[in-house]
């Protein structure tokens, strides 16, 4: 059930764009909120429990109750920000406490790491941060002064090409990082 979960989060936000601009027509903003808030609800009590995700699990219910309560079609274009806000305090915090993220990720494959990765993989978190970081503030600012149509093709497209061309980036360093041509 807790995967279910997941998988119904991924989805709407991977969709949440296309979603508010095709489905302001026929849904009000609270009924986003309350759908989006039941899947965060539901995760919070069903979810696995994992470093930050009762915090991030608060705050999105939050602000899905804010978002149902106020019935604001503005306030809808805000949840990709709240999104990045969450990567970024998970990747960034992670360099702070504990091992970065990408380290951990690493060492699911990894175990022992050599000096050499646990540098890179904190350079690479580090990338991820400021990814997370520029994609917030940019999102926050089509929000504020684009057109909804633009909101819609960042957030639901350009930012996770983006994101996929830094994979790819991040991915061809590594390949030199580790000796391979």
């Amino acid at each position: 059930m807790s995967r279910l979960i997941g998988l119904g989060l991924l989805l709407a936000g991977l969709l949440y764009p296309f979603a508010v601009y095709f489905g302001m027509e026929h849904f009000a903003p609270w009924q986003f909120g309350l759908l989006l808030g039941g899947l965060w609800l539901a995760r919070a009590l069903l979810g696995e429990r994992r470093p930050g995700s009762v915090w991030m699990a608060v705050v999105a219910i939050v602000f899905c109750l804010l978002l149902a309560l106020f019935d604001s079609p503005l306030l809808l274009r805000w949840y990709p920000v709240l999104m990045s806000g969450f990567m970024l305090a998970l990747f960034g915090l992670s360099l702070k406490f504990g091992q970065p993220i990408i380290e951990r990720l690493a060492r699911l494959r990894e175990p022992h790491l050599p000096d050499k990765a646990i540098v890179y993989t904190r350079q690479v978190t580090i990338a991820w941060s400021v990814f997370f970081l520029c994609n917030g503030l940019l999102a926050a600012a089509l929000t504020l002064w684009a057109p909804l149509s633009w909101w819609m093709l960042y957030t639901g497209l350009i930012s996770y090409g983006l994101m996929g061309l830094l994979f790819a980036i991040e991915w061809l360093i590594r390949q030199r990082v580790r000796g391979h041509p």
